[in-house]
């Protein structure tokens, strides 16, 4: 049912919960594994200090993920892309074919102030796929 599983992350809390379900769909459907991380474009003349914004940091960040997957017997591939977070997991999942995208309910994307605005919802409204939300 679920050939291709992708799973956008960051260092955000609902990221590393999601985990688990990642690990529980991917081995109940023998699915293959992607796992993305975007490094945002820091916006002209603002110091940034977001991690997501580092290449080192993502990079290490996915390495990291690879490793957690690796030690449950999963298989993974890594995605490291440059943009809007919210646009690139959806052209990435185009471009893979991916069957599902799992990601945590609130990324660090999200503010009280810009829900409406959050990496989640653009997904879900322009994903070409189905996505799973883990609260």
């Amino acid at each position: 049912m679920f050939k291709t599983v992708l799973f956008p992350i960051d260092q955000s809390r609902e990221t590393r919960e999601a985990a688990d379900v990642v690990t529980n769909v991917v081995k109940k459907y023998s699915s293959r594994l992607v796992l993305l991380s975007v490094v945002e474009e820091p916006p002209p003349d603002a110091p940034s200090a977001d991690p997501m914004v580092s290449p080192e940091v993502v990079a290490k960040l996915l390495e990291n993920a690879q490793s957690l997957f690796f030690g449950q017997g999963i298989q993974s591939e890594i995605l490291e892309r440059q943009g809007k977070p919210a646009f690139t997991i959806c052209d990435v999942a185009d471009e893979i074919g991916a069957d599902l995208i799992i990601m945590g309910c609130r990324g660090l994307g999200l503010t009280e102030e810009g829900a409406d605005d959050s990496v989640t919802t653009r997904v879900i409204n322009l994903s070409p796929c189905p996505v799973l939300i883990v609260p």
